[in-house]
């Protein structure tokens, strides 16, 4: 296990950590927001536990991915890309109607933390700025 963690690139380990640092502060908010709305229960929970972790996995993943593509030919690169973004987006769904489908979770709580990534990316820029 060491040996295959020891080969990612630090790139990748330091934004996947990012992404899903800012997925749980998010996460938390959700759950806040479930709570003071007075709908909150452990399928709330479940719900986003899946969610967060899908989506931070997803963006771990396609990091993987473009890390293995970096070393390729243009054309198998791309074929690469577009693979793992098709089996990403049909890993996502798959997760969005298991949450939707089974009632120990929350639909509406699984599919929020699917959009946490994005909004972590578009935040980089002011908290980076506030570093500097």
């Amino acid at each position: 296990m060491r040996e295959w963690f020891s080969k990612i690139d630090p790139t990748v380990k330091k934004e996947s950590l990012y992404i899903a640092s800012i997925t749980g502060i998010l996460s938390l908010l959700l759950q806040a927001g479930f709570l003071i709305a007075r709908h909150w229960d452990y399928t709330v929970l479940l719900g986003n536990l899946l969610g967060g972790v899908t989506a931070a996995g997803n963006f771990f993943l396609m990091g993987i991915t473009v890390q293995k593509a970096v070393a390729r030919e243009q054309k198998p690169a791309a074929d690469l890309m577009k693979f793992s973004q098709t089996m990403r987006l049909l890993m996502q769904l798959a997760v969005a109607v298991l949450g939707f489908a089974l009632p120990c979770f929350n639909g509406y709580a699984v599919i929020i933390p699917l959009f946490f990534p994005r909004i972590a990316i578009m935040i980089r820029p002011f908290l980076d700025k506030k570093r500097q």
